[in-house]
């Protein structure tokens, strides 16, 4: 069977903001998956320990008030999330984001800030498979035109978002993309072993991280860098 049409676990936070190394999370959703319905939902709210910008809060809907109110202890919570990813990881489930670098690694900077054990420490090696709906929709679809957002690229593969920046839809939307780019592309994609594919994200994203850093030196800021890590910076 192709791994499109197999278990997939769909991942996604919302934040405080927009560095990963400082940003707190606020939710977290994982969401298991067969062939890209969802069968089972798990998500967190969390008291992140710091204010939630009004920003942030434009974005995902959750005010400073609200999880400081019903969020969980960050420390609890981050532990409870990074255990049910990496016991699905560890299982050889394919673990769906869309742009993993994020929250990743977010999520691995929440679990040094409590003292937890990094995502890897815990796996005893790699983070994988790991599927990059964004990445591999960068890599196939290379000239495509026009923002690469989760909404926008939902739009372009036929997937509904119906509460965009909410966790749990986020990360469904991204595992159906995913689902989508497997079928639509056989040959690049779907045919492909989810450890193989993970193999190939880090190439595609390594080669797109050195195209953009060029191209900013060139024409914005000689001084850019764009770090080629994936699927953790």
């Amino acid at each position: 069977m192709s791994w499109w049409k197999e278990p997939l676990v769909g991942f996604d936070l919302e934040t405080t903001g927009t560095d990963p190394a400082t940003s707190r999370i606020v939710t977290a959703a994982l969401v298991d998956t067969f062939g890209g319905r969802p069968e089972r939902v798990l998500n967190w709210l969390l008291d992140p320990g710091v204010p939630v910008p009004a920003e942030a809060t434009a974005i995902h809907g959750i005010t400073d008030e609200q999880a400081r109110r019903d969020g969980r202890p960050a420390a609890l919570a981050v532990e409870e999330i990074a255990h049910a990813l990496c016991e699905r990881l560890a299982a050889g489930r394919p673990v769906v984001a869309f742009n993993a670098p994020f929250d990743l690694s977010l999520l691995d900077a929440e679990l040094a800030r409590h003292g937890r054990p990094s995502l890897a420490a815990r796996l005893g090696g790699e983070v994988v498979p790991v599927i990059d709906a964004l990445v591999v929709d960068r890599a196939v679809d290379r000239y495509r035109r026009g923002s690469r957002t989760l909404q926008n690229v939902c739009e372009v593969y036929g997937v509904e978002l119906t509460d965009a920046h909410e966790a749990g839809s986020d990360a469904l939307a991204a595992v159906r993309v995913a689902v989508a780019l497997g079928e639509r592309y056989p040959a690049e994609v779907g045919a492909l072993t989810p450890t193989q594919l993970h193999a190939r994200q880090i190439a595609w994203h390594r080669t797109w991280a050195a195209d953009l850093q060029a191209w900013l030196r060139r024409e914005k800021d000689p001084a850019a860098e764009i770090d080629p890590a994936w699927p953790l910076r």
